[in-house]
Formats: C-alpha cells, sequence, structure tokens
C-alpha cells in the first residue's frame, strides 16, 4: 500500500493529553501542520483511571489539531509509559540466508528469534515493540544496521518492551472510543529521546530525562541503541502538591505559583520577594517569601534526581555518559532544574527541545512538553508505522468521503436515515 507522507503522534499523559500533525519536507526533516493540547483528568501516573474523561480530552485536542491542520485524522501512533511497562534485553542468533548477504528478512527473523528468547513472560503481559542494538554479523561488532553485509550469521541483542495486557487495553479502548485507530504504539522514554537527541549524543553516551506530571522516564543510550529505561512515579504534580500543603493553598493556586514564582534550586542568587495568595473560601490572605517556596520544591525536585541518580548507578552505564544527560518535560521548565540535576546527577546537563523541525508551526511546538509527542511522530516516520488511509487532507478544497454507514452516526439525520434503510431492508 503507498505510504501517506503525514502522520499523527498522540500523547495521553497525566495533566495533559497532546497531538501534533507533521509531515516530511524534502530534507526529511518535520514540517508541523497543526496540533492540540488539553488538560487531562482520566490517568494517574500515566495510567487510565477514568475512561471517559480521557476519552473527552482525546477529542478535544485531536478536533483542534485537525483545525489547525485541516487534516481529518484517523490512525495515530500513541505513547504508552508507565510502571507496569518494563524492558528485557533478549539476545539472538540466526543463519544469514542463502546468498549471504544480509538482507530486510534475516533482521525480522532474528527479532523474532529474539522474542522467543524471552523467559519468564506471563499471560498478563505483553510485547509492545522489540528495538534492536547491535548486530554482528560473523566477527564484525558493533553493526548498527546490518543489510547487505555479507557473512554467514548474524548475532547480537534487542530491546524488548513488556507491558501489561490490561492497561494497554485501556489506552486502546480510550483511543478508539475517541474514533480512531490505534496505528502504533510507542514506549514513551523512547519517543521522547528520540526527540530531544542530538546524533552525537546518542552515539556518546547520554540519559534522557522526561519529568512529566505523573511520571519521570529515563531512558540511556550508549554507542547508539537504547541501553536502559526505567518509570519512576515521582515527578511535577508531587511538586505542586508539596506548594499545597506547604503554604495552605488550592491546588490550582499551587499549581499557578509554581509556574509562575517556582525555582528549583535554593543556592543560586534569586531576588527574594513576598508573594501574596488568597485564603480559601473567603479566608483572609496569606504571604510568604519567594525563598520559602524555592525551598519546597528543591527538596522534591532533590529526591527526583536522587532517584533518577540511582536507577543510572544501578544500570551500570553511569560510566560512558560522555555527554552527560537531557532533561525535558513540562516539569524540565522550572529556572534551576538544570543546576541542580547537574549538581546531585554529576553529569553535564542540558534542557531538551525539540529536534529537526524545519518548519510549519515550528515555534508553537519549540517547548519540552512537546517532546514526547514529537518522538512519537518521528519514531512513525522512521519506522513507516503508517498508511495512506491515516489521515485525509483537507488542505486543497478536498472533501472527506462519506461511508453510508459511518459519517451518518454522529449526526441525527444520518442515524435515522441508517434506520431507514435497515427498516426497508427487513421488510425485504
Amino acid at each position: 500500500m503507498q505510504k501517506s507522507n503525514i502522520v499523527v503522534g498522540l500523547d495521553i499523559g497525566t495533566t495533559k493529553v497532546c497531538v501534533v500533525v507533521a509531515e516530511k519536507d524534502e530534507v526529511g526533516k518535520l514540517n508541523i501542520l497543526g496540533k492540540g493540547r488539553t488538560d487531562s483528568e482520566g490517568l494517574q501516573r500515566a495510567t487510565v483511571v477514568n475512561i471517559n474523561k480521557t476519552v473527552d480530552a482525546i477529542k478535544s485536542a485531536v478536533a483542534d489539531a485537525e483545525r489547525e491542520s485541516s487534516i481529518r485524522i484517523k490512525g495515530v501512533n500513541v505513547g504508552i509509559s508507565g510502571a507496569h511497562v518494563h524492558c528485557i534485553n533478549s539476545n539472538s542468533e540466526i543463519s544469514v540466508n542463502q546468498s549471504g548477504v544480509v538482507n530486510a528478512s534475516d533482521v525480522k527473523r532474528f527479532l523474532e528469534k529474539a522474542k522467543t528468547n524471552i523467559r519468564y513472560l506471563d499471560i498478563d503481559h505483553e510485547i509492545i515493540h522489540v528495538i534492536p542494538q547491535e548486530f554482528i554479523v560473523d566477527d564484525q561488532e558493533g553493526v548498527l544496521d546490518p543489510i547487505g553485509m555479507a557473512g554467514t550469521t548474524m548475532r547480537g541483542s534487542a530491546y524488548i518492551v513488556v507491558g501489561m495486557k490490561t492497561k494497554i487495553r485501556n489506552i486502546k479502548q480510550c483511543v478508539e472510543k475517541a474514533g480512531l485507530e490505534v496505528n502504533a504504539m510507542t514506549f514513551e522514554p523512547i519517543a521522547s529521546g528520540l526527540a530531544v537527541m542530538k546524533k552525537s549524543e546518542k552515539k556518546s553516551g547520554v540519559v534522557i530525562i522526561d519529568i512529566g506530571g505523573g511520571t519521570t522516564e529515563v531512558a540511556i543510550y550508549i554507542d547508539g541503541a537504547i541501553r536502559f529505561s526505567e518509570v519512576i512515579k515521582v515527578a511535577a504534580n508531587d511538586v505542586t502538591h508539596d506548594v499545597a500543603y506547604g503554604v495552605k493553598a488550592l491546588y490550582e493556586v499551587a499549581e499557578e505559583l509554581k509556574i509562575k514564582h517556582g525555582f528549583a534550586y535554593s543556592k543560586e542568587r534569586i531576588e527574594d520577594e513576598e508573594i501574596l495568595i488568597d485564603g480559601i473560601e473567603g479566608r483572609p490572605c496569606k504571604s510568604f517569601m519567594k525563598s520559602s517556596l524555592t525551598l519546597i520544591i528543591e527538596a522534591r525536585m532533590m529526591e527526583i534526581f536522587e532517584l533518577i541518580r540511582e536507577a543510572v548507578k544501578r544500570s551500570g552505564y553511569f560510566e560512558y555518559l560522555n555527554a552527560g544527560a537531557v532533561i525535558t518535560g513540562g516539569g524540565s521548565l522550572m529556572p534551576g532544574t538544570d543546576t541542580l540535576a547537574s549538581n546531585i546527577l554529576g553529569l553535564d546537563v542540558r534542557t531538551g527541545f525539540p529536534e529537526g523541525v524545519s518548519g510549519g508551526i515550528k515555534g508553537a511546538i519549540n517547548n519540552p512538553i512537546y517532546a514526547t509527542v514529537m518522538g512519537l511522530v518521528a519514531y512513525s516516520f522512521e519506522n513507516s508505522d503508517f498508511q495512506d488511509s491515516d489521515v485525509i487532507d483537507l488542505r486543497d478544497g478536498q472533501t472527506e468521503p462519506v461511508d453510508a454507514e459511518e459519517s451518518h452516526l454522529e449526526g441525527e439525520t444520518g442515524r435515522k436515515i441508517v434506520d431507514r434503510l435497515k427498516d426497508w431492508w427487513e421488510k425485504l
């Protein structure tokens, strides 16, 4: 089937749902056609807890993206995360086909063999996707793309992402109830890394840290391949809860304080000032110093980066992170976060923004909060996880084809037509 040049990424997060519609330009960079973003209340720690609220948020974000892009969205690459997702390194070895030159079929057999080599995959879990790490063709090591190489045997390793079936099913159910098709699912730490990493970092060794609302995701890349990942159940929402508790304010007020006045590192010189907030339900106004707010925020941010440091040390790859760390996600935006991260992790740190974007509404997504959804788009292009039926392009005045059994269901008139046809058919 002919492939489309337009893909859609859907990031269903704890605090927000983001949709991005993009196409590739003539030099292979992303041209952003439209985006949608809405608040999310149906997830906790990246896990669906309310189907209806999640479906409504998806519909709202998709509608905004469709209006902005003039693209009718059908298929999406949806991100998946949460503590239920874990990754397994699996070794594999196969004989190269009779021609003695590695082809795509050999790579496919290699990955299938890696899947079958997994032990202890119980009935409650399923494989989300399989990512090759490295290949060894005969005695040639460190091969990232073996196709076209001559040899008799090919061995190596793959990174297999596994998740709990029920939680995966809930995500799919939300997407389908919103009128979309799940074209692919991608582990979000992989997507975030793909969006913000530079090629030199991926090769040199880097840890990607995505601080979201409900979870913090960690992914380590060494020699061009992912080697380790982990989802930590402490993130930006916990900072907001601490602020609300510390200053005795509503959650919404605490979130606004964090965004407007928040600072993550108390040792950096900041101009102290008095902050006034309204009392709850008509109670008197309260005041406190910005330095006090900073101490509240810093304590929780320190915990997050200490947990990250423990995970990185546990991975065994800490000494190989020559490019240091890239922090991204909404939780990376607070001033002082990069300095605090560098001090606790003992690594060089930079804040990651989406890479490889050429035009369209480029400025609108030049923000770490769009790292995951931009990575989902990039992953779709990289792995051809899309088809010409995934979107309908309405930019040039084209009209969407009408299906007599589908377009109808959204309107009362259409439903009446379908009922009338059914009555007519039964009478025959």
